[in-house]
């Protein structure tokens, strides 16, 4: 049984994102919890609040298990470019460059190892 989280809007651009989500990628979940504890990049701290989200969601779909039985691990992340903020900083000779403030989304997915497809 596998659990989603997501995260939309995040004021950081895709490529920095990116450099912190290959670390976990395929991981168990305990110690992708590790690595992003102690990664020093800002978007670190937002994809750990996020895969502990991912965890807690799959606790309410599977009532009475515990993830740490299951082998939880990190089965899909992906993170895609959101909106970007478009403005302008003043540039020599009167002129104007634009700036763009990028964010991103990223989508987590959480799976069991031992999960059984259900038969119907």
């Amino acid at each position: 049984m596998e659990a989603i989280a997501k995260l939309n809007n995040c004021p950081t651009s895709p490529r920095k994102m990116r450099l912190v989500v290959d670390l976990i990628r395929g991981e168990r979940v305990e110690k992708a919890l590790y690595i992003l504890k102690f990664t020093n990049k800002e978007a670190a701290i937002r994809v750990e609040k996020l895969l502990l989200s991912a965890i807690k969601n799959w606790e309410s779909k599977n009532e009475g298990q515990r993830p740490e039985d299951n082998e939880l691990f990190v089965k899909t992340i992906m993170v895609d470019g959101g909106r970007q903020l478009k403005r302008l900083r003043p540039a020599p000779q009167g002129r104007g460059h634009r700036i763009r403030k990028r964010s991103n989304h990223v989508t987590l997915i959480v799976d069991s190892k031992n999960s059984e497809p259900i038969t119907k």
